[in-house]
This record gives structure tokens, C-alpha cells and sequence, in this order.
């Protein structure tokens, strides 16, 4: 997500760890069983009608829940879940979050409607299957080829066969897309057989979502996803948006139809009224309606939960004013004729009335969030107060899709707050705060050391006070690195938080730090990008790379002018290097450069593909540098790769 085009690499990630070098999770304490246990009292477990929603229609499942990649390792596999198969939750879990898993746990072929079809629970995402005049029309094709493409063929054992003639991709998020070779053949599209349709401005951000900062943030998503956390009741249960990440590759297909905006087409016989809602859940993004069978799908707009205003595995803040508006036009113009509801994550909403009341609900939490959020803002009030002060009005709070399975009303509400005040909270006392180390330093120092604060924070955390002791904790842990008995109460606090958590990702969070407290930081695969996306990749957002990762220091003093030419798709670029800044021109040249580098833009994919390196390039006259060769190897010794595997839970070290 989400990369979502940064998720590619997370799949990869949890295959290479062994989990069995991890140490054993903690049980749940009384605190945090008498706290799971409250929840029961709380919220209407008696309201199974979500449970028949998500078991309405279906048709067949894989009889194992299994999905094997073509190098026969696994992309998918539900039978690690079979401990959802218990109505209660345990001790360790939150019961509204044992709830949602278990509902997302449902799998297999649904049918919706006559002509409209899901395949859910075989990937993070929903597939939608439509019967045209001729063929299929699919709505999403999932995260990878594999579980999209057993997706299929399960469509296929139980319905007629017919060619996919269309995709439409609702945004741009990869686990909406990323598994579509696994249906379309590009072939088929190149030669007029087929169409993908898009909205406006897909490909840009699709392509560069996660780009500049995709290190950084496949790092964060790792503990967003739980990426790393073994399935069970002491670890991984559900994302809240669905199961998990898929395990393959990343593919794309390049829309040959944006849809214009609000627009009607004619798709393979089946009428489709679009709706955009470009900048609330993602930057590109539309919803349809179907005339014929009276279905309303709203893509990833709304959801059977609270959504992400801002994602904690770091993004932009999401418009939850806007995101409100489009849902009631939505609302406006589909409600009074739509029968079915259904997404691109979870279950359908079946009858007039309930979809309507869905969408009034979805609408109006986003905008309750957002307008009570500003209004304490204007009374002063700082993002930790709106937090921690802002409740759901009963009518909100006690609909199970208004739920914070993987937004949370708390990191939203302080997500409106960044939206429009930024992170300085206008007290001139941290404007300028220490950084994180020495405040931790000064900290624990004023605190009488740390064996002291260790003594104190043990009687905190028998009292039940995980929240503090996990925050204190911190402090020491930043404070000295090694302190052993700082790094296992604090894995101790967050374990317990994580087993109190409603949301599946505060839940992947507070466990993955748990785990890395005790067992160190994990190493994640570096997070390059598919060969597909490469393909899409704009040359100008190379440069801007490399831009991104100048070592500063490396580059003081110096000034370099570079002639770069990519020979086949006849680019030309100019860069230029001073004052420790790299930027350039397209479609320029400068006859006073240092040097003139040429070279193939499949070559240019090879080395980003770490299939090559400039140096092996150039060596195999794949690229020809004229002028001074010293200026273009100069230049490449000052850029740093990131590793993507910097801690989080500690100090990163200089």
C-alpha cells in the first residue's frame, strides 16, 4: 500500500525471516484480559446480519485457501488462519478485531447479483467479475498474478468461460491492480482484444506513489501490515482491511481508457456510470454504478470500517471533508436505485434501504472526524487532546462499519490536525527541541537514571499502565540502546497494547515492536521496483531519485553539468549539480557540460533493476560517457542507497 506500490517488497520480506528465531510472545495479563472482555459489553456482538452479508452468495472456495506462485513458493494460504474458526476471542485479542478477522477469513467465489460476481479472502483486496455481451469485465485484478489468476479459474470451474474483454482499475493503490497479468494477457490489449480502463491521473500516481520515499516507507509498512508477525492468536490476525498481503510478484498493464470524469460508457454491453472522488482514499479514484443490475460499487471510497484519513505507515493526509462530499454524491445519485453496495475490500450490503443508510453513515463519519476535529483545533486544543477527547457520537459509534479497524478515530483526528496546522503545535518550547537521543538522554537523567525509571516503570506496568511504561520505556531504550531489561518492558507494554488494539494495524504496530525490541530489527529486501512499473516509470522521476539520495556533504563545493541522452525513446536531459543540489532540465542540453552520457532506457531499467551496475554498463559499452568520464563516476560516488532496514524502535546510528 496503501503501496501500495511499496507493499511488492513486504511478501518477500516475511518469507525470509524465520519466525522460530523469535522469542515467544507473553499471554495476556488480567489488565488486558478484563480490558478484551469490556468490549463485549460495549458494542452489539449480537448483530450477526454482517456475518450473513459476508456469506451471502457463495459459490465454491479452493479447498485448501491455497495459492502457489509459478516458483512454487506460497502466495496465499488461509489455512494459516484456522484459529479464526472459534466465535470467541481470546484473552489476546481484541474481541471487535476477532470480529473483523473473522468476517475477512470468509473466502472464496460470491455471487452478488445475475452477471456480477467477487472473488474475496484470496487477497488483501476484492476481485469483481462482470458478464458482459461477450466476455468479462473485471473491476480490480488483486495484488499479484497468482492469487488473481487462481481467482479467475475458480470463476471458471463454476461459471462459463469467456475471454477477459476489459479491466477497469478503481485507483491507483498496487493491490488493486498489481495481479493483472494474471487475467489479461498484454498481448491482447496491444492487439485491440481487450481494454483497461482507468481514471484520470492513474498511471502518474501509481507509478509514483512511494517512489521518492519508498524506502522509508516499506520500512514503516512492515509494521502497518504486520508483515513480519506469524499468523495466531499472539500475532497476526487480519490487517482490518483485509486478511494480508499476498506473497509474488507485481505486475501492471497500461490503462488505454481514462475515464472521463463522471462519464457513461457502454462496456462490453454493460452500461457503467462513473463517479470520481479523486483526492479522499487515493489520489486516483472513481466509483461505478450498474443500470442493469442495480449495483453501486464504490471502489475503495467506502468500506466496512472506518478508513485511513492518514496512514501510519506514512503518506500524505487524506481530504476526509471531501472524501465526506463524494460519498453523498454517491449517495444523491445512485441511492434511491441501487439493491447492492459492494467495494473492493469485504462484503456487500444487500437492499435499498441499507445501502442507503450505509452511505449515510460512511459519510458522515468522515465528516463528523473532520469538522469536530477543526473545531477544537480553533479552540486550542493540541493533536494529543483531540485525540484522546474525540468520541463518536452513539448513532456512529455503535455501527460495526464505522469501527476503527484500520483507520482509527484517534490517529485521524490528530491526521486533520497535521492537515491543517502542520507538526508545530505553536508553543516556542518545541519549536526547536533536542533531538530524539539526547532528549531521551536528558530525560532519563532527570528521571534519576535508568534503573530508576526501569524500578518505577515495573510497578506501572503491573498496575496496567501499558501506554506510559511503552512510552517511558522508549525514552530509555533511546537513551542507551542496550539496556536489556528497558527493551523487554517495553516489548512487554507494547505486546500487551497491541492485544488490546481494535484496529489490525495499531495491532501489527504494537507487536512488530515488540518483537524488534526483543529480537532486534529485521532486514527487509530492498524495495525495488517491478519491472512493469519500471517500464511506466517516468525518466524525469529518476532524476528526482537521485536528487533524493545526494549526500550532501559528498557534494559541497562542487559543480557538475551533465549531458544525459536516452537513445531510443530520443530523451534528452541536462543536469546540474551545485550547491550540494541536484536538478535538471528536460528536453535540454548544454554544450559547456563535463561530460555527455548515452545509453538505452532498457539499460537505464537493468540498473534499476540492480541487474547492472552503471560501472558494468558502461564497461560493456551499454554506455558511452564523452567529455570527462570523472564528472559522471563523480557524481555516482556521491549518491547513497538507502537499506530500507533502518530501526524504529531505537536510534538510528550515524
Amino acid at each position: 500500500m496503501r503501496s501500495r506500490t511499496l507493499v511488492h517488497c513486504l511478501s518477500a520480506l516475511a518469507a525470509s525471516i524465520s519466525l522460530n528465531s523469535f522469542a515467544a510472545p507473553n499471554a495476556a495479563t488480567d489488565t488486558t484480559a478484563a480490558h478484551n472482555k469490556a468490549v463485549l459489553q460495549q458494542l452489539p456482538f449480537a448483530d450477526k446480519q454482517a456475518f450473513s452479508d459476508a456469506e451471502r452468495g457463495f459459490v465454491a472456495k479452493l479447498p485448501d485457501g491455497k495459492v502457489t506462485n509459478d516458483n512454487g513458493s506460497t502466495a496465499w494460504d488461509m489455512s494459516e488462519y484456522g484459529f479464526l474458526n472459534q466465535e470467541d476471542a481470546p484473552d489476546t485479542v481484541n474481541p471487535s478485531l476477532w470480529r473483523q478477522a473473522r468476517l475477512n477469513a470468509i473466502h472464496g467465489l460470491f455471487k452478488v447479483t445475475d452477471g456480477v460476481y467477487q472473488i474475496r479472502g484470496m487477497d488483501l483486496a476484492n476481485m469483481t467479475i462482470i458478464e458482459g455481451d461477450t466476455g468479462l469485465i473485471i473491476i480490480d485484478p488483486l495484488l499479484s498474478p497468482s492469487t488473481a489468476k487462481a481467482g479467475l479459474e475458480l470463476y471458471y470451474q463454476n461459471r462459463p468461460k469467456k475471454p477477459v474483454v476489459a479491466v477497469l482499475y478503481t485507483h491507483n493503490h498496487v493491490d488493486h491492480w498489481g495481479g493483472v497479468k494474471g487475467v489479461l494477457d498484454e498481448a491482447d490489449v496491444k492487439a485491440g482484444k481487450a481494454h483497461v480502463y482507468a481514471p484520470a491521473g492513474f498511471m502518474e500516481h501509481a507509478v509514483s506513489e512511494n517512489v521518492i520515499a519508498g524506502p522509508a516507507m516499506s520500512r514503516r509498512a512492515a509494521y502497518q501490515f504486520g508483515a513480519t508477525l506469524p499468523p495466531g492468536e499472539r500475532g497476526h490476525v487480519d490487517t482490518g482491511l483485509g486478511k494480508a498481503l499476498s506473497k509474488g510478484d507485481r505486475t501492471l498493464i497500461a490503462p488505454t481508457d481514462t475515464v472521463p470524469d463522471n462519464a457513461t460508457l457502454t462496456i462490453d454491453g454493460i452500461e457503467v456510470q462513473f463517479q470520481m472522488a479523486h483526492g479522499t482514499e487515493a489520489e486516483s479514484e472513481m466509483m461505478m454504478y450498474f443500470p442493469k443490475f442495480k449495483v453501486l460499487d464504490t471502489g475503495e471510497v467506502t468500506s466496512q470500517h472506518m478508513h485511513n484519513v492518514y496512514t501510519i505507515r506514512g503518506a500524505a493526509v487524506r481530504d476526509a471533508s471531501a472524501w465526506s462530499h463524494y460519498i453523498d454524491v454517491a449517495l444523491e445519485r445512485f441511492g434511491d436505485n441501487t439493491d447492492v453496495l459492494i467495494g473492493q475490500h469485504h462484503w456487500p450490503v444487500w437492499g435499498e434501504d441499507k445501502t442507503k443508510t450505509f452511505l449515510s453513515v460512511q459519510r458522515d463519519m468522515y465528516k463528523y472526524l473532520h469538522d469536530q476535529s477543526v473545531r477544537m483545533i480553533n479552540k486550542g486544543y493540541l493533536p494529543g487532546d483531540i485525540a484522546e477527547q474525540l468520541k463518536l457520537p452513539e448513532s456512529l459509534d455503535q455501527q460495526w462499519y464505522a469501527r476503527g479497524y484500520y483507520g482509527t478515530l484517534s490517529h485521524n483526528a490528530k491526521a486533520i490536525y497535521q492537515r491543517y496546522m502542520g507538526w508545530y503545535d505553536a508553543n516556542p518550547a518545541n519549536l526547536n527541541p533536542l533531538p530524539p537521543a539526547q532528549n531521551a538522554a536528558k530525560t532519563v537523567e532527570y528521571m534519576g537514571g535508568a534503573e530508576k525509571v526501569i524500578e518505577q516503570a515495573r510497578k506501572d506496568y503491573a498496575n496496567g499502565e501499558y501506554r506510559w511504561v511503552a512510552s517511558v520505556m522508549s525514552q530509555v531504550v533511546f537513551a542507551e540502546p542496550d539496556n536489556r531489561a528497558a527493551r523487554e518492558l517495553g516489548a512487554d507494554a507494547l505486546e500487551q497494547l497491541g492485544y488490546q488494539a481494535e484496529a489490525g494495524t495499531w495491532r501489527g504496530a504494537y507487536l512488530t515492536g515488540a518483537m524488534e525490541l526483543r529480537d532486534g530489527s529485521t532486514k527487509p529486501t530492498d524495495g525495488s521496483l517491478s519491472p512493469d512499473v519500471l517500464q511506466a516509470l517516468d525518466t524525469g522521476m529518476f532524476f528526482d531519485l537521485m536528487a533524493v539520495r545526494l549526500d550532501a556533504a559528498k557534494a559541497n563545493g562542487k559543480h557538475l553539468v551533465i549531458n544525459w541522452q536516452l537513445s531510443d525513446t530520443k530523451e534528452n536531459y541536462r543536469l546540474n549539480l551545485e550547491h550540494s543540489t541536484l536538478t535538471y532540465r528536460a528536453d535540454a542540453q548544454d554544450d559547456d557540460a563535463q561530460a555527455t552520457v548515452v545509453m538505452t532506457r532498457e539499460t537505464l531499467n537493468q540498473i534499476l533493476l540492480k541487474r547492472t551496475t552503471f560501472p558494468e554498463a558502461v564497461k560493456a559499452g551499454q554506455i558511452t560517457v564523452s567529455g570527462e568520464p570523472q564528472a559522471f563516476f563523480g557524481l555516482l560516488q556521491m549518491l547513497e542507497v538507502p537499506s530500507g532496514s533502518f530501526p524504529i524502535i531505537e536510534p538510528v546510528k550515524d
